[in-house]
């Protein structure tokens, strides 16, 4: 048997210590997965139809439901929805044309809707255009961010008013760059969501039509990582109690929520507050947010940019928005 000299044991004082650390490291229990991240990486837009994601960070209700919040904004949801696959966002919002394409190419869910609006797109022609009806598009250029809410909005009001858009030009373009294209007549016309319009329409634009009064409330939707959301129920739980927070914000004080997406979107304040009103701010999954996301659905399948509908019972998880609003 191997003998240990005592000056080669671990002093008695040292000992205690270890012991005394040990003996606490026992008593602490593993976190689980229910216990909040924390942190939370969250991708939304800069724009108008995000000013629940702007007020709930500029407000500090993510910090009030003990998140870190790592905010990543972008002007567009297709931006947001490479964010979400890339892995570099959790959370990210969108609207219903993104998130239905994201939701069946990617391992996402829809976990809830922070607001929309039935007229938030808008086409916009030069103050003295020719253009007056649908039909005065053709043969036009037309400006539009492809894959976006707004391009499905196009698709299905050109449809309702049978105008053929092989017969359009339709050309690619940020809504950033919209306003100057138009007025310096190299597009004849813009499609886009507020607040473009609005600008545009400052500057020296008018409507010629909204994509609304199809059925479709163009919702923004909050999607979510499949593992994101297996690993910290809680967490997102707690992210949706202060995008409730932040939508009931700017039902009591318009004015000030008018004045904090005026600056973080970098808008004059009457364009920011004219464009919040073509908007609803409401955290919900209703039934009419459902059958818009069925109707783009089936839209897309119809354009052949989707394949299949999704399935919705994996598509949508409104788990945690109900143990939110409890």
């Amino acid at each position: 048997m191997k003998h240990y000299h005592p000056s080669s044991l671990v002093p008695l004082g040292l000992l205690a210590l270890l012991l005394a650390l040990l003996s606490g490291c026992a008593k602490e229990k593993p976190k689980s997965a229910g216990v909040p991240a924390q942190k939370v990486r969250f991708t939304y837009q800069d724009r108008v139809a995000d000013a629940a994601s702007m007020i709930a960070v500029e407000k500090g209700f993510f910090r009030a439901e003990g998140l870190e919040v790592k905010p990543l904004a972008f002007s567009n949801g297709p931006a947001c929805s490479e964010a979400l696959f890339s892995g570099a966002a959790d959370i990210g919002t969108m609207g219903d044309t993104t998130a239905v394409i994201a939701v069946s190419r990617s391992p996402v869910k829809i976990i809830a809707s922070h607001g929309g609006g039935e007229n938030r797109h808008r086409i916009i022609v030069a103050k003295d255009s020719p253009i007056h009806s649908p039909a005065d598009l053709i043969g036009k250029r037309l400006a539009v961010k492809k894959g976006t809410s707004t391009y499905g909005g196009l698709l299905a009001w050109a449809q309702s008013v049978d105008l053929d858009l092989s017969k359009v030009k339709v050309v690619e373009m940020c809504p950033g760059d919209m306003g100057d294209a138009l007025l310096s007549g190299a597009v004849d016309a813009i499609v886009a969501s507020e607040p473009t319009p609005s600008l545009v329409e400052q500057r020296g634009g008018r409507q010629l039509a909204t994509l609304g009064g199809l059925g479709n409330s163009y919702p923004i939707l909050l999607v979510a990582r499949d593992e994101y959301l297996k690993a910290h129920p809680e967490t997102v739980k707690a992210f949706l109690r202060a995008m409730r927070r932040a939508t009931q914000f700017i039902k009591e004080h318009p004015d000030e929520a008018a004045q904090v997406v005026a600056a973080k979107a970098g808008l004059p304040l009457e364009v920011a507050k004219r464009s919040m009103g073509y908007h609803y701010y409401s955290l919900q999954l209703d039934e009419k947010t459902r059958n818009s996301l069925r109707m783009i659905a089936q839209f897309l399948v119809k354009e052949k940019i989707l394949e299949e509908i999704p399935d919705w019972t994996s598509a949508i998880d409104d788990q945690y928005l109900a143990a939110a609003s409890q």
